[in-house]
This record gives C-alpha cells, structure tokens and sequence, in this order.
C-alpha cells in the first residue's frame, strides 16, 4: 500500500467517527424537537449534512485509491446511512490498514510474499 492510499483509508476513519456521532445527535435533536420545545434540528442538521459530503467524497478518493471491489465500496458506503455504521467502519479501516502495513514490512523484508 502507497503512501497516498494509506493517507485515504486514514482520512475516511477519521470522518466517520463524527459523522456517526453527529447522526447520532441529529436523531436525539428530532426527538427533542417533537417532544420539547427545544429546537437544535437545523444546527445539527447542517453540521451532519457537511460531515456525510466529506464522508462520501473521502470514501469515494479511498475507493479510487485502495482499488476496492464493489462489495467493499458498498459496504462502507452503507455505514454512512445508517446511525452507528461509522464506528463499524472505522474499525474496519483500522483493521484493513494494519493488515496493510503487516504485509507491506513483510514485502519490504522478503519475509513472505505478501
């Protein structure tokens, strides 16, 4: 894995933590907004809705990048639609980086071919 590939795996984990804790937030604010008087829906909405359009933009520069077939690409597309699919992802992405990194060093010391 090159260096710019590494760089758009790590800038897609790093979004969708907030992303899903900003959907997270955004439903809490809904239900507040039904059963209160306390109304944060369009504050909330537009810090979500900036947050899911750079989700999307560093998922598709990662899908570019990291060559993922069509079923990797959906599935981490799907975790940003739904309220906690973020934190699956992001462990997702830690999880396919680290392997990355293990088989580039093996490459890297002849080890194994990788």
């Amino acid at each position: 894995m090159d260096i710019k590939t590494a760089t758009a795996l790590r800038r897609l984990r790093l979004v969708s933590g907030p992303e899903a804790i900003s959907f997270l937030l955004l439903l809490v604010c809904s239900v507040l907004k039904r059963t209160t008087e306390f109304n944060a829906v369009p504050v909330m909405g537009a810090i979500h809705g900036f947050l899911f359009i750079v989700y999307v933009l560093f998922w598709a520069d990662a899908w570019n990048r990291a060559k993922w077939p069509l079923k990797t690409a959906a599935f981490y597309f799907l975790m940003s639609v739904l309220p906690t699919g973020g934190f699956f992802a992001d462990r997702r992405l830690k999880r396919e980086v680290e392997d990355a990194v293990i088989a580039s060093r093996a490459r890297n010391e002849k080890v194994a071919n990788a």
